[in-house]
C-alpha cells in the first residue's frame, strides 16, 4: 500500500508543525458513503432533493448543532456538482469514478464484505483489484476528512463502505476523536476469517476510539476478532491496543418516532390507507412486506410460505391479500437483476395458481415510494411480515410499530433481524424454517384482540423510549468520554 504511505507523508510535515484552524474547517464531520442529497430528474427538473430516511434527519440535526460537514459520494460519476450546503449543514463530495465504483461499491463493499457480513448466505467473491480499489477509495474519504476537521474536533465514520478510514485518518489527523458505527452486522470468527484482508479490515477498525453495532453479539464478535488477530487485548467491551483504549459498544439504531406518529395521525394519509384496502378490494386480512431488493432479506421464502397457506386452506383468495414492495437496489449488479426475475417469477406462480379473475392474492410493486404512501400501507396492513435471514437492525419492522397507534396490527418478525432484541411482542420466526413462518403466519391471523393489543403494546414502549436523535447523541456522548 505505498500509494498510502506516501500520501500520508505528503501530511505529516504539516501535522508536525502544528495544524491552525481554517475558516472551512468543521467541529464535527460524518463521513458516509453518500451525501445526504441526491439528484433527481423527477418531474422534468433537473435538481437535488433529500436522500430518504431517518438516519439524515437524525445527523442533520446533529450537525446543525456542532459546525458539522458531511463527506459523502455524490451517487454518480455523472453529477459532480453537488451542492456545497444542505439545511443549513456544509457537504463535501467525494468524487468516485464509473471504473471506481465498479471495483469499490459493486466488487469489494457489496459483493465481498455484503454477503461474508450477513452470514455468507451468497458466497463472497475475493478479487485483489477490489481490494486495491477499496484501499484507494478509503484513503481519498480519510484525507478529505482530515482536511475538513478543525484541531481536537470530532469524526464520525459509517459502516462498511470505509472501514479503513478510521486507521488512515488517525495517522493524519492524532488530534481528533474517531467513532465508527456499522449499520450491518458483524460476522462470526468463522465466517470473518475467510476474509484475505481480515488483519487490514480489523487495524481500519481499530483506529477509531469507539467502535458501536447495532446488536451486543455483533461488539463481542468483533472484539473477539480483535484480540485473536491483532496486538489488542481486553474485554469485550473495552479493547487496549499498544497504549490506546478504544471502547465498542452496542448502539442500536431507531426510527423518527415522532415524525413517524404524526404521519400516522394525518387525515389525509389514514384516508389513503382506506383507499388502498378499497382497492384491494377490502380483504378481511390484508398482509404486507416491504423490503429492499436484495437476497438477504428472505422475500421469496416469504412469499413461498404465503403460497403454501393459500393452498392449504390457512388463507382465502376471496378474503386474504398480500401486498410485497420491492424497492429496487443496485439495479446495475447482474446479481440482483436475477434476484428480481426470481422474485418476480415466485410472484406470477402464486397468482396464478391461487389468485381469482381479477382478485390476485399477492400484489407486487418493484417500486420506491414516498414515505407517506408507505405510512399508509402500514396503517392498512393487519399483519407486517418481516423476514430477512440476516438485518443489522431492520427499520421497517419499527416504522410499522410506530404507525399503529391504536395497537392494532400485528408483526411477524425474523429473529435473525437485530430488531428482534427489541420487539418482543412480535411473531418470532426462523426464516430459514418454511413450516415456521407458515406457523408464525396462522397464529397472527387468528390472534384476538387483546393479544394483539397487548404485543403491540409492548413493542411501542419499547421503541418510544429512544428514537433515531437519541441514537446518535447516545453514541456522540459516548464517543466524547473516550480517551484521545
Amino acid at each position: 500500500m505505498a500509494k498510502q504511505t506516501s500520501k500520508h507523508d505528503q501530511l505529516a510535515p504539516a501535522e508536525g508543525r502544528g495544524l491552525k484552524r481554517g475558516p472551512a474547517m468543521a467541529d464535527l464531520v460524518v463521513v458516509a458513503n453518500r451525501l445526504p442529497v441526491q439528484h433527481s430528474t423527477k418531474n422534468g427538473s433537473d435538481g437535488w432533493r433529500p436522500s430518504p430516511g431517518g438516519l439524515v434527519s437524525a445527523l442533520t440535526s446533529v450537525l446543525q448543532n456542532r459546525n458539522g460537514l458531511w463527506i459523502g459520494w455524490s451517487g454518480s460519476s455523472e453529477y459532480q456538482n453537488a451542492p456545497l450546503t444542505y439545511e443549513g449543514i456544509r457537504l463535501k463530495s467525494v468524487d468516485i469514478s464509473r471504473e471506481e465504483y465498479d471495483d469499490f461499491y459493486l466488487g469489494f463493499s457489496n459483493a465481498t464484505l455484503w454477503p461474508l457480513y450477513h452470514d455468507a448466505i451468497r458466497a463472497p467473491t475475493f478479487h485483489r483489484y477490489w481490494w486495491q480499489t477499496y484501499s484507494k477509495i478509503n484513503l481519498r474519504y480519510a484525507t478529505a476528512a482530515a482536511e475538513s476537521v478543525a484541531p481536537g474536533g470530532t469524526v464520525w465514520i459509517h459502516d462498511y463502505q470505509l472501514q479503513l478510514v478510521p486507521q488512515m485518518l488517525r495517522e493524519l489527523r492524532p488530534d481528533v476523536r474517531i467513532g465508527f458505527f456499522l449499520h450491518i452486522p458483524f460476522p462470526p470468527i468463522e465466517l470473518f476469517m475467510q476474509l484475505p484482508w481480515r488483519r487490514e479490515i480489523l487495524a481500519g477498525l481499530l483506529g477509531a476510539d469507539l467502535i458501536g453495532f447495532q446488536v451486543p453479539q455483533a461488539a463481542s464478535n468483533f472484539s473477539r476478532m480483535a484480540r485473536r488477530q491483532s496486538a489488542a487485548t481486553g474485554t469485550d467491551s473495552l479493547l487496549d491496543l499498544n497504549g490506546r483504549s478504544i471502547r465498542v459498544g452496542a448502539f442500536p439504531i431507531s426510527v423518527d418516532s415522532e415524525q413517524i406518529v404524526k404521519l400516522a395521525l394525518d387525515p389525509a394519509i389514514r384516508a389513503r390507507a382506506v383507499e388502498v384496502r378499497k382497492d384491494l378490494g377490502d380483504p378481511e386480512l390484508l398482509l404486507l412486506g416491504v423490503d429492499r431488493l436484495d437476497y438477504t432479506k428472505g422475500i421469496q421464502q416469504r412469499i413461498k410460505a404465503v403460497s403454501e397457506l393459500f393452498e392449504d386452506g390457512s388463507l382465502s383468495a376471496d378474503k386474504h391479500v398480500m401486498v410485497q414492495v420491492a424497492v429496487p437496489s443496485r439495479e446495475t449488479d447482474a446479481h440482483y437483476e436475477r434476484e428480481r426475475h426470481h422474485l418476480e417469477q415466485v410472484v406470477s406462480e402464486m397468482n396464478g395458481e391461487h389468485g381469482l379473475l381479477g382478485s390476485p392474492v399477492i400484489h407486487y410493486l418493484h417500486q420506491n415510494l414516498p414515505f407517506d404512501e408507505l405510512v399508509a400501507l402500514y396503517l392498512a396492513a393487519d399483519i407486517m411480515i418481516v423476514t430477512p435471514f440476516r438485518d443489522g437492525m431492520n427499520l421497517v419492522a419499527k416504522e410499522y410499530v410506530m404507525c399503529r397507534t391504536d395497537l392494532t396490527g400485528r408483526l411477524v418478525l425474523s429473529e435473525f433481524a437485530g430488531a428482534a432484541a427489541e420487539l418482543r411482542g412480535a411473531f418470532m420466526v426462523n426464516p430459514h424454517d418454511l413450516e415456521g413462518i407458515k406457523e408464525a403466519i396462522r397464529l397472527a391471523v387468528n390472534a384476538g384482540p387483546k393479544e394483539t393489543r397487548d404485543r403491540m403494546l409492548r413493542m411501542r414502549r419499547k421503541t418510544l423510549r429512544r428514537d433515531v436523535y437519541d441514537w446518535a447523541e447516545s453514541f456522540l456522548a459516548a464517543l466524547q468520554q473516550t480517551g484521545m
